[in-house]
């Protein structure tokens, strides 16, 4: 086990980082791992118990809304009780939540504890990423964003390709195999987090009396923070909500493809974020967070216009032809290499306004801009499909995913160089 994690460190994603990064990206990967196991096949065995489309869709909103309306309380927690006590908490209580799911006998008892689940995400995040952000320095927070971020984009590739397989044997299956994953990665937050160089570090936060509702208010007014929680309230809009909810759709619908040009446009967009994650946390490490964002915003903005293209291009020039599917793959090659940025250099932007102090609320205020992009990105697309078309839809994101790149524009660098170890 030891040589493993000393391999697992040398990889060129984590090479000088702490020990605590490489640990972080585990338990990443296998929560993502379990969740893209567990979420093609949720609606469909909430289907069984006789409901509605609305209300299966309901139980993946319930997860999403109770993590969302949660985060503050995930930042109180870890400002009081410390990342590794909450983090290992909230892995336990979405296993144990995931694992009753799986025994549900009626709607009702699916939707409370899927919501549960909801918490202990909330819960997990925040405290992670606060963590991630404690541990590293200024010179490194870049690229152990980038090394978080590709656990989750690993795993949640890993997950579907095994979904099927786990569906296969039981409807049911999705849940238990979820709750392994997560108590795994609880396991391995509980050997492999350091409980010393955490109690150190709390031992040095403990000097700081700052009101947590003042260092919000001062993080707020910057206008480097807004930029940060603009540029991730627009990566759950477009990414996690608009793209996720109606691409497979327009692929079919709009472009007349089978599902399988949908999954392609998916994995090339994974493929491309993968291999531009390491130069992205390096460009934020090294030339600065202003630089890394910018890449981000424009390309998140650029995606998003090729999308609508495709849809014209699809409409005006048929179906029949190349022109719309090519534009919409390369549109999904554009959002990945966005993707690369806007994991890493938000982020370490924020790590660098807290400076290596507890930082639950700044960070649980800058998580749930996210979800609210999630939440409400399908709706508002949704909405935009049903009275015009797909391309309003896409040029709505495309024209909110512009706002970000003025707020970049307008603010200070927030890089650090010095010479202390993390």
């Amino acid at each position: 086990m030891r040589r493993l994690g000393r391999a697992i460190r040398r990889t060129p994603l984590l090479a000088d980082l702490p020990r605590e990064v490489a640990v972080l990206a585990t338990i990443a990967f296998f929560v993502a791992l379990g969740f893209g196991i567990l979420i093609p096949s949720l609606p469909i065995f909430a289907s069984t118990f006789g409901v509605n489309a609305f209300q299966a869709g309901l139980v993946i909103s319930a997860f999403a809304l109770v993590r969302f309306v949660t985060s503050p309380l995930a930042g109180i927690l870890v400002n009081r009780w410390g990342e590794r006590i909450v983090l290992s908490s909230g892995l336990l209580i979405v296993a144990l939540s995931s694992l009753v799911a799986g025994f549900s006998q009626s709607y009702g008892q699916l939707l409370v504890l899927r919501g549960a689940g909801g918490l202990g995400s909330s819960m997990f995040t925040v405290s992670a990423m606060a963590l991630l952000l404690r541990v590293t320095s200024s010179e490194q927070r870049g690229r152990a964003s980038s090394a978080f971020h590709g656990g989750f984009l690993f795993g949640g590739v890993a997950g579907p390709a095994v979904g099927g397989l786990v569906v296969a044997w039981s409807i049911r299956a999705p849940f238990f195999v979820y709750a392994i994953t997560l108590l795994v990665a609880t396991a391995v937050s509980l050997i492999f987090l350091s409980r010393v160089r955490l109690h150190e570090r709390e031992e040095a936060d403990a000097g700081s009396n700052t009101n947590k509702r003042e260092e919000l208010w001062t993080a707020l007014k910057d206008p480097a923070y807004q930029a940060a929680i603009g540029s991730n309230l627009i990566t759950g809009f477009v990414i996690f909500g608009l793209r996720a909810s109606i691409v497979p759709l327009f692929v079919v619908e709009g472009l007349q493809r089978g599902a399988s040009v949908s999954g392609i446009g998916f994995l090339i967009a994974a493929g491309v974020q993968a291999i531009f994650l390491l130069p992205a946390g390096r460009m934020a490490d090294n030339r600065g967070r202003r630089p890394a964002l910018l890449f981000g915003t424009i390309a998140s903005a650029g995606g998003m216009a090729l999308l609508a293209l495709s849809d014209v291009a699809a409409n005006t020039l048929g179906t029949a032809g190349l022109a719309g599917v090519t534009l919409f793959l390369i549109a999904m090659a554009v959002q990945g290499f966005g993707g690369a940025f806007m994991g890493s250099a938000p982020s370490a932007l924020v790590g660098d306004i807290m400076g290596g102090r507890k930082g639950g609320v700044v960070i649980a205020t800058f998580q749930m801009m996210s979800d609210v992009g999630a939440i409400v990105g399908p709706l508002v697309a949704g909405l935009l499909v049903d009275a015009f078309d797909y391309d309003w839809a896409f040029a709505a994101g495309a024209a909110l995913a512009i706002l970000p790149i003025f707020l970049v524009l307008r603010m200070r660098e927030t890089l650090v160089r010095t010479d202390r170890a993390p």
